[in-house]
């Protein structure tokens, strides 16, 4: 374990949570961290990532890269994206997919600490582009536990998919549980 995973065990042991599993190899894949009902859930989840020793890569609005900063967000693994072409989106990231050997995308399903009634379909939308697993991390905010998924790979049968995602979340509140929605995609119902 290297000094910069010590660090990372240390501030989650701080804090009391525990990782529970692993990430799998080769290192392409979506995190998908959810409930995300707190700023805490996200940042907890960022810290086992790293704490398992995976620089983690996150979307940004394309406009935070301008001179003089672009490089310093660049170098903290953020990826821009063209946010006025939403349906572009997807091709980039899975352009940035192409472009490497590894990547590990976290992303926070609901796009919101407030509750919701679906979860935006991004992620889905990438993974399938891109050819890689989703790795779902569970925020468990009773258990104060951050618990890692076994890669999956999806079948593009949205229903299916997501029946195995609700299944893994079941249990899974994150820090504040009355803002946790359901675990479905807003476009469920007639596919993504």
């Amino acid at each position: 374990m290297s000094i910069r995973q010590r660090v990372w065990h240390g501030v989650l042991h701080l804090f009391n949570w525990r990782v529970n599993g692993t990430l799998p190899e080769p290192r392409r894949f979506v995190v998908v961290a959810a409930p995300h009902t707190s700023n805490w859930d996200f940042l907890l989840a960022m810290a086992a990532v790293r704490a398992l020793g995976i620089r983690p890569s996150i979307l940004a609005k394309q406009s935070l890269f301008r001179s003089p900063f672009g490089w310093v967000f660049r170098r903290l693994g953020l990826i821009p994206v063209d946010r006025s072409r939403p349906s572009g989106v997807v091709g980039q990231v899975a352009a940035a997919f192409a472009a490497t050997e590894s990547l590990v995308l976290v992303v926070t399903p609901e796009g919101t600490r407030s509750r919701t009634e679906g979860w935006r379909s991004g992620f889905y939308r990438i993974a399938l582009a891109a050819g890689v697993p989703i790795v779902p991390v569970a925020v468990d905010g009773d258990r104060r536990e951050l618990r890692i998924g076994g890669p999956m790979w999806l079948t593009g049968e949205v229903t299916a998919d997501m029946d195995r995602l609700r299944r893994f979340f079941a249990s899974a509140g994150g820090m504040r549980p009355d803002r946790r929605g359901p675990v479905r995609l807003t476009e469920e119902e007639g596919g993504v």
